[in-house]
């Protein structure tokens, strides 16, 4: 089966597990990795690291020129304002940031982010020039139909206030799979990434849409998808840079194929 693009994208979130010299020793490493590789600097494989914001600017600097995009864990849906704490879009895009999560699993749960929120957020990023990485999926482990409706409506809701044509990035994450030792059914995940492929491609306000996979991704998992989706949402599996290079290795296989 073809992808569903015709570049691979490979998204990697810290979440809150490094500390700022942590990550920007990983950086320093996936810098050499990614200049190294013929797919990332051949331009057939894109990389987005989504560091903690405190160590944004240091993993930039530590990356050294090499092809890799930044992509901030998350944003306010205001850019300015009396809101203490929060993170403004117009300013993640003036550090250099390409990309903007937005409704990780982790974030609905803990931080009670409703579709509504979600759906704020997204046109924050977009009206800062910044490409939604949207975050969705469904609680249970269930039929590949029934999953595949709870996401579309997931991702309906997420793009209800959308009113600027945008490029977008849509993470297929089953909850019950996030922190699992393996990743979803290669079938299952299969399934719902051609659903939300044929929803986006209706869309008239998506420009350049992408699906990944993530939710326990790792070594073996995009060969096992075998072009099923765009590329993966990589999380503690690629903590590892030596797995990082082996998922790298992987993605290139495809593109030869």
């Amino acid at each position: 089966m073809p992808a569903l693009s015709n570049k691979i994208i490979i998204g990697v979130s810290f979440k809150l597990y490094l500390s700022r010299g942590e990550t920007r020793e990983w950086c320093r490493r996936a810098g050499e990795i990614a200049r190294a590789h013929p797919a990332v600097s051949g331009g057939d494989l894109e990389l987005v690291i989504f560091p903690t914001l405190p160590a944004m600017e240091t993993s930039m600097a530590a990356v050294d020129e090499a092809p890799v995009a930044f992509g901030a864990q998350d944003l306010f849906w205001e850019d300015r304002g009396a809101y203490t704490g929060a993170i403004s879009g117009a300013d993640l895009a003036d550090m250099g940031a390409r990309y903007a999560e937005i409704g990780h699993a982790e974030r609905r749960a803990v931080f009670g982010e409703t579709d509504g929120v979600i759906a704020q957020k997204v046109a924050a990023a977009v009206r800062n020039g910044l490409t939604p990485w949207l975050c969705i999926g469904e609680p249970e482990n269930g039929e590949p139909d029934t999953a595949a409706a709870f996401c579309i409506a997931q991702l309906e809701a997420s793009l209800a206030t959308l009113d600027t044509p945008t490029d977008i990035v849509v993470a297929y994450e089953p909850v019950w799979a996030i922190g699992q030792a393996e990743a979803a059914d290669a079938g299952h995940i299969q399934h719902v990434a051609q659903a939300l492929a044929a929803r986006l491609a209706d869309d008239s306000r998506i420009t350049h849409a992408r699906v990944v996979y993530g939710g326990s991704a790792q070594v073996g998992t995009l060969a096992a998808l075998n072009g099923a989706v765009d590329g993966l949402f990589l999380g503690r599996f690629a903590h590892d840079t030596a797995a990082f290079a082996a998922i790298l290795d992987e993605a290139a296989a495809l593109i030869a194929d």
